[in-house]
C-alpha cells in the first residue's frame, strides 16, 4: 500500500457534467447558497451558516486538503462539496457530501462521489472508504448503497443536534457504510 495521501497530488476530476476540484476563495457566494439553507444542512453536524460565515468557510476550504468543490461545468457554478479525509492508518478515508437543494435529485451527488471514489481507488493510495449517514436521512444512505457501499453497522443514539421542548437531546442513530478497493475492482 502506497503511504502517500490521496490529496498529495490531487488533480481536478472531470465528468460529463461536473468538475471536482479544490475550493477557491472566490467560491464563497456559491457555497453560501448551500450552507445557508436549513433543509440542506439539517443532517449536517453544523448549524446553518450566515452568508458571511459561508464566504469565510470557502476561504478555509481553499486551504484544506479534504474538501472538494463540485462545479457544474457549463455554468461554472459550485453546486456541492465533497469531504474526503484520511483517517487512521492503512489507507482509510471518510467520504461526505453536501449539495445545493435546487440540484438534488438530479444524479449530481452520485456522479461526483462515483468519480472521486474511482479516482481514489485508482490512485493506489486508498484501500477503504467509510461514510456515516443519519438513519433518518434515507436519501443519503440510499445514495451510498447505489454507489456500492455496504452497511457495516449502526451506532445507536450516537449523537444529537437538536433538543426537544424540555431541552433533552433528540438522539440520532448513525449508519456506518464502507467500500473496499477490492469491492470496486470486482464491481460489487
Amino acid at each position: 500500500m502506497n503511504h502517500e495521501l490521496f490529496s498529495d497530488d490531487f488533480t481536478p476530476i472531470g465528468t460529463d457534467r461536473l468538475l471536482i476540484r479544490r475550493f477557491l476563495p472566490s467560491d464563497g457566494a456559491d457555497l453560501a447558497e448551500i450552507l445557508t439553507d436549513p433543509k440542506v444542512v439539517h443532517f449536517e453536524p453544523y448549524d446553518v451558516f450566515t452568508p458571511e460565515q459561508a464566504v469565510h468557510e470557502a476561504e478555509n476550504f481553499a486551504q484544506s486538503s479534504c474538501f472538494y468543490a463540485v462545479e457544474l461545468r457549463e455554468e461554472r457554478k459550485v453546486i456541492g462539496k465533497l469531504y474526503f479525509q484520511h483517517i487512521g492508518n492503512f489507507g482509510t478515508y471518510e467520504l461526505g457530501y453536501t449539495f445545493h437543494g435546487a440540484y438534488q435529485g438530479m444524479g449530481y451527488a452520485k456522479e461526483a462521489a462515483a468519480a472521486l471514489i474511482r479516482s481514489a481507488f485508482e490512485s493506489g493510495k486508498v484501500r477503504r472508504i467509510i461514510a456515516y449517514s443519519d438513519e433518518a436521512n434515507t436519501r443519503s444512505w440510499n445514495l451510498l448503497e447505489h454507489l456500492g457501499f455496504q452497511r457495516e453497522g449502526e451506532l445507536r443514539e450516537y449523537t444529537y443536534k437538536f433538543l426537544d421542548e424540555d431541552g433533552q437531546p433528540l438522539w440520532q442513530n448513525m449508519l456506518i457504510y464502507a467500500m473496499l478497493a477490492s469491492d470496486a475492482a470486482s464491481g460489487q
